[in-house]
């Protein structure tokens, strides 16, 4: 029966521990600041809360350089003259 709890304690642990990722990655997904995610996971050291939180590769992707952000502007005014 010890066993049994152990492993439904480790079990409840990880589960906690994939709901507080997941949520600190979709509050960093969305645009929130890493400073309030580590005030609202209680977090001390910004390097805790860090290692709960993953960048996603579509989020990488859609970064854009200072040069394409100009670059895309420009052509937005070009379109707009047509």
């Amino acid at each position: 029966m010890a066993f049994l709890a152990a492993k439904l304690s480790i079990f409840h642990l990880q589960k906690t521990h994939t709901l507080l990722h997941s949520f600190a990655t979709y509050l960093l997904e969305a645009g929130t600041d890493l400073r309030y995610i580590q005030e609202l996971l209680d977090h001390h050291s910004p390097r805790t809360t860090e290692h709960y939180t993953h960048v996603s590769k579509g989020r990488v992707r859609r970064i854009m350089s200072p040069l394409d952000r100009i670059m895309s502007e420009m052509r937005e005014k070009e379109e707009g003259k047509r």
